[in-house]
């Protein structure tokens, strides 16, 4: 127990003894400066030294530009443009999303095919169809104010109010004999229109070509895209008149009929109609006769 006592006080009076640090001239030994330290001292001024130090240099990297010299450590302006290539990237994922739908589409189109042939529309439409009778239709104190608030804006208002929705009346493409009906049970979603070679097909309606070549099958293809989601396809064409891009009017010549592709016996158009990629009975539309 006496050895480790005096053990500590050796240490003790080492840590604590004083030493004296002496800066001299070296050609007149003039003392300059002195310093008197323990080893108790030095140990503490360097390790609070070392914490400044630590400190200061995490204050400089944390707060101020410094860090970007850092290697590995990557700059504002690097994560700037990382987020700004982030965000293009998104967007362009979603474009090609969008864009692969659409090809999607129109090679269904080109093929005659239906994504699920088995959906039917209409019995969708009945499926969620709501009962009246079981919907409260009386009105509210909140409606009826509103009603009479619009009528009063009504009945002194001097223009016509315009409607942005434009209704789309198609044009007949092709006079002549309708020699298949559009048969959704056999695939066969078009209506076939026989006619003199060479005689002139119209567009339907205003839109723009976002097809026109040349398939194995069908010969001579020209669909356009009109507004709200619908397509009009003519098939077997002899020659096009217009080219992908193309703007067309209601009734404007597009080509001429022919007898092109596989999938033909004689002149005539096979003509489709598409509504949001599905094939509707173009004879619903237009007026053949």
């Amino acid at each position: 127990m006496a050895k480790k006592a005096k053990k500590r006080g050796e240490i003790k009076r080492k840590l604590l003894h004083k030493y004296r640090l002496v800066v001299l001239n070296e050609n007149t030994f003039e003392e300059k400066i002195s310093f008197k330290l323990s080893r108790l001292n030095v140990f503490v001024s360097g390790s609070l030294f070392i914490v400044g130090l630590i400190g200061l240099t995490t204050l400089l990297i944390a707060f101020t530009p410094l860090r970007e010299y850092i290697p590995g450590y990557s700059s504002t302006k690097l994560k700037r443009q990382a987020t700004e290539l982030t965000y293009k990237t998104d967007s362009l994922v979603r474009t090609l999303n969008y864009t692969n739908r659409y090809l999607n589409n129109v090679r269904m189109v080109l093929r005659g095919e239906v994504e699920n042939n088995e959906m039917n529309r209409d019995s969708l439409f009945e499926q969620f169809k709501l009962d009246p009778s079981t919907l409260d239709l009386s009105p509210i104190k909140q409606d009826s104010m509103l009603r009479a608030e619009v009528a009063l804006e009504d009945k002194y208002n001097l223009f016509e109010r315009s409607s942005d929705r434009t209704v789309l009346v198609f044009f007949p493409p092709l006079n002549g004999i309708i020699s298949q009906e559009y048969d959704a049970q056999i695939k066969h979603y078009a209506v076939d229109i026989v006619a003199i070679k060479d005689s002139p097909i119209k567009a339907v309606a205003d839109g723009i070509v976002i097809f026109a070549e040349w398939t194995a099958e069908t010969g001579h293809v020209i669909i356009i895209e009109h507004q709200d989601g619908l397509l009009s396809v003519y098939k077997h064409c002899g020659a096009l008149n217009k080219a992908q891009g193309d703007m067309v009017n209601s009734g404007e010549v597009i080509a001429s009929v022919g007898n092109t592709g596989e999938y033909t016996t004689g002149p005539h158009l096979h003509f489709e109609l598409w509504n949001n990629g599905v094939p509707v009975n173009p004879t619903d539309y237009i007026d053949f006769k």
